[in-house]
């Protein structure tokens, strides 16, 4: 299993609310998280097939942004 973590706009509760099903619909996404008390309201991600690139895709997808965190 691969752990992400990525720095993103998701500020508040109803954020997380909207990018939800997005994210809960992608089967290849085993566990998702969004830490909006951390300044960089940080998302992390677990996979086991995806990259990077597809999760901030993904993100996207549900109108936000997501940078990757080294």
């Amino acid at each position: 299993m691969k752990s992400f973590q990525f720095k993103t706009n998701i500020q508040c509760s109803s954020c997380v609310a909207k990018v939800t099903p997005v994210l809960n619909s992608e089967k290849a996404i085993e566990h998702w998280e969004v830490d909006t008390t951390n300044k960089n309201k940080v998302l992390k991600v677990q996979t086991d097939s995806m990259n990077e690139k597809q999760i901030v895709a993904l993100v996207q997808s549900a109108g936000y942004a997501a940078e990757p965190l080294s």
